[in-house]
């Protein structure tokens, strides 16, 4: 299965808390913490709803 490095770039202050919970669920805490996951329906829908926060890319 592919997979893909989700990268925190953006700050997440100014969110909503949906946003924020999303971006939590990632795995994501800090500016430039990255976290790899598989690339499935369920992870492209939580990327898609903070895709202003985080880079994308796929892991080798």
């Amino acid at each position: 299965m592919a997979k893909i490095k989700v990268k925190l770039v953006r700050s997440t202050i100014a969110c909503l808390p949906k946003q924020r919970a999303t971006v939590r669920a990632l795995g994501l805490r800090k500016i430039s913490s990255e976290r790899v996951h598989d690339d499935n329906p369920v992870i492209r829908g939580m990327i898609r709803v903070v895709e202003h926060l985080v880079k994308v890319e796929e892991a080798k």
